[in-house]
């Protein structure tokens, strides 16, 4: 037994392999496609674990030993330069371990960011120097960097991470003019994955869209309630503590197999409970209490900023758990909402914003910690 304490329930940076639950046919399943040449989308709700299973996959001996893997989140970006700068940062991350000759061979390539990189005085190999403003011409430096990669000595793969946020951009074709460079890179595959469903649908089944059927499409449910059981339970024993089944059914159902959620939640029990104790339903609701309350000041916070049409929304989701046909006269009698055009407005708002999310006309606060802590707070009282 293995009795150097560790929390097996990882919650934040890279989950080791020991301690990542089950995925197996997803996991052979994506590393297959990417062995084989195929461009993969992968769709789940957000904390469902798509990140996660992203980097098991790039992490393991097939991918690792033989291909050099980039990775980046893009839900930040709100530009093509901001793309472009974060897909040359992660580029040039990936290949520093590799040795100079590797991070030579990109300085050459980007000539038109070659002067802004500096060189470290011990090894004299290149450092990443650049800033976002350095790139005057994202549309040539992006060209630059897919050069890179189609003449690496290296297979690729490139997973980029919310990739429906490129669809937010206010420039014109960005959705044309990444397709065309992908399209080119014989030497590379790419991970498409996001969140927002309706927006990948669109991005890769609409015959509109240039990304229509350029990818195989996996798309992430929640880990079988079974299979998660026995993994928190076997990490519970690993360690000499205990808890007991009903708790962890009632966690997931909490959170509808919501893993990030999950993986907090029992974190924290795990953290509380010391060898030979056995956790319980009380153990989990102080740790879900203390989860949301750590939250306190975050939330009143977001609150304070949004304005009162979008609040009342937001209240009315929360407080329902999940809604549909928000603009029925029902639901907004029910809630005591103003009109069917205002609420959708506020929704859109919403959705733009990430604290609502949709999917299949049904829509939920994003942040179920959030929508609880609006359930502990708000509960009937007046708007």
């Amino acid at each position: 037994m293995n009795m150097k304490y560790v929390n097996p329930f990882i919650v934040a940076g890279k989950i080791d392999r020991r301690y990542f639950c089950d995925r197996k046919d997803e996991s052979l399943w994506l590393t297959r496609k990417i062995l084989n040449g195929n461009n993969v989308v992968v769709i789940s709700p957000r904390r469902m674990g798509k990140t996660g299973l992203i980097l098991y996959c790039l992490e393991g001996d097939e991918i690792r030993c033989d291909y050099i893997s980039i990775f980046i989140d893009i839900l930040q970006t709100l530009s093509l330069k901001e793309f472009t700068y974060t897909l040359g940062r992660s580029v040039f991350e990936s290949i520093a371990p590799r040795g100079s000759r590797y991070l030579q061979s990109f300085v050459t390539a980007l000539k038109s960011l070659r002067s802004y990189f500096g060189f470290d005085p011990m090894t004299g190999s290149p450092t990443f120097n650049i800033e976002l403003g350095d790139i005057s011409k994202p549309e040539i430096t992006l060209e630059e960097i897919f050069n890179y990669l189609e003449g690496a000595s290296q297979r690729c793969v490139v997973a980029i991470d919310e990739f429906q946020q490129i669809g937010k951009y206010p420039e014109k074709n960005v959705e044309s003019l990444l397709r065309s460079h992908i399209q080119r890179c014989s030497n590379g595959n790419f991970i498409f994955a996001g969140s927002e469903r309706h927006m990948m649908q669109r991005m890769f089944l609409d015959s509109s869209s240039p990304f229509y059927q350029s990818a195989d499409i996996l798309e992430l449910h929640p880990i079988p309630k079974d299979v998660y059981v026995d993994f928190v339970k076997g990490n519970f024993i690993e360690f000499d503590r205990n808890i007991s089944e009903d708790a962890i059914e009632n966690v997931y159902d909490l959170f509808e197999g919501h893993t990030f959620y999950m993986q907090k939640t029992f974190n924290e029990v795990f953290a509380q409970t010391l060898p030979g104790e056995t956790s319980d339903n009380e153990e989990v609701d102080n740790a879900i209490g203390g989860m949301i309350g750590m939250q306190d000041t975050l939330y009143r916070e977001i609150l304070s900023n949004i304005p009162l049409k979008q609040k009342e929304l937001l209240y009315a989701v929360a407080l329902n758990g999940s809604a549909e046909k928000i603009t029925s006269v029902d639901f907004i009698r029910e809630n005591s909402l103003q009109s069917a055009s205002s609420v959708q407005s506020a929704a859109r708002i919403l959705t733009e914003k990430g604290l609502l999310t949709v999917e299949d006309k049904v829509y939920r606060v994003t942040d179920r910690l959030f929508a609880m802590w609006i359930q502990r707070n708000i509960g009937n009282r007046l708007f």
